[in-house]
């Protein structure tokens, strides 16, 4: 078994269990990409067992902090089931279900998703990859699914020295689904969709969106950053008079439209625009037009810390203008799922928006990741996905 040594004092995070080792941490050591190496201190003590990336800053992932693991099919089988246990125990009322969340299951890099029969995973790091065939028999064992579909693109596998792949990796069949969740039907492609094929993550939001529309009577909603329109099945769902949806995408604003003929909802309470979100705010402000509800669920805009100051800026201008377009006891549901922005700091963003568009409001809640999308406690940067619902103030 190969070993890592560290730099003094740059024991500290695995001590605290944190998963990751930096490469600007190592002293000496070297292995091949997805190798499982043994991690030490400067004095030769053992901190972790992990899997190493020689072309990632992350240079080392953690697969167990027991010097008396052995990391074989046997482990995965076992962390998978583990994180499989919880899901079920969990019972969450949705045939789309994270079966595996990364780091916070154990498994960095690793995530799974369940639609009905169909598994599709994302290969994230060197180790998960290294391990792939292990994992995805695991998987088919353990779930009784018979088919994984590899949605292995995200640029997280750039960073790893990683192809991108997508394709059946176990069994095949078609890759358009449907997902059902409190009550709704919601169309889907696996392999053209974002991430997996849907927001799973965004599952109790659109509850919460629905729930706000229904109890406080709210008439017109705009919401932005659409993608196939779940939000806006939600409102509508909840009694919405109207929505108008914002996205960029042709072929998910289509997917919209079909998902409201599933539900059997009203096309004529919908509109659709192919437009930039930015640029539409600014013409319906300029129009003089305002809304009952607004949904801001923007894609990532700041990937690590690095980036966050100019995400910042860009999440500030957009909830500025979404303010300043919310009716007088409107709610605002504002999200960011970048990592590199805290739940702290984009606090103090929307407060800051909420400033420079004069207007005063209160947060009624704050939204997150569904409860199949664990946080690690001692990994915070799990928990990317954070929401506030905001009422401004009669």
């Amino acid at each position: 078994m190969k070993s890592i040594r560290l730099k003094p004092g740059k024991d500290r995070s695995l001590h605290r269990r944190h998963p990751w080792v930096f490469d600007g941490a190592i002293a000496k050591g070297r292995a091949d990409a997805g190798e499982t190496v043994r991690v030490e201190d400067a004095e030769s003590q053992f901190l972790a067992w992990g899997a190493f990336s020689p072309d990632s800053r992350i240079r080392v992932r953690a697969w167990s902090f027991d010097a008396q693991q052995r990391i074989d099919a046997a482990f995965f089988r076992a962390t998978l089931a583990r994180a499989i246990a919880l899901r079920e125990r969990l019972a969450i009322a949705s045939n789309g279900v994270r079966l595996v969340h990364g780091e916070s299951d154990g498994l960095p890099g690793l995530i799974v998703d369940r639609y009905g029969d169909t598994l599709v995973a994302q290969f994230g790091s060197c180790g998960v990859e290294r391990w792939k065939d292990t994992i995805a028999d695991a998987l088919i064992e353990l779930t009784g699914c018979p088919r994984l579909y590899e949605r292995s693109d995200t640029s997280s596998r750039e960073l790893e020295g990683l192809p991108q792949v997508t394709g059946w990796l176990r069994g095949d069949g078609p890759t358009a689904l449907e997902l059902h969740e409190h009550g709704w039907r919601l169309g889907l492609d696996i392999a053209l969709g974002h991430k997996t094929g849907y927001y799973l993550d965004q599952r109790d939001s659109r509850l919460a969106c629905h729930e706000y529309v229904r109890r406080l009577g709210l008439g017109e909603v705009l919401n932005c950053f659409s993608y196939t329109g779940g939000f806006a099945v939600a409102a509508l769902a909840g009694g919405a008079s109207h929505v108008t949806s914002i996205d960029s995408s042709g072929p998910a604003l289509e997917q919209a439209r079909a998902n409201l003929a599933l539900n059997g909802l009203d096309p004529a309470r919908a509109t659709f625009l192919d437009a930039d979100v930015n640029a539409s705010l600014r013409r319906f402000l300029a129009e003089g037009r305002q809304f009952d509800a607004i949904v801001l669920d923007p894609p990532k805009l700041a990937p690590t810390v690095a980036h966050a100051e100019r995400a910042a800026r860009a999440y500030k201008d957009l909830n500025r203008l979404g303010l300043k377009l919310l009716r007088p006891g409107g709610v605002l549901l504002t999200f960011s799922c970048s990592g590199g922005i805290g739940v702290e700091l984009f606090h103090k963003i929307v407060a800051s928006a909420g400033l420079d568009a004069g207007v005063d409001a209160a947060i009624l809640q704050r939204l997150g990741g569904a409860p199949d999308h664990p946080t690690d406690l001692t990994f915070p940067e799990g928990e990317y996905l954070k929401g506030l619902v905001v009422m401004r103030k009669p």
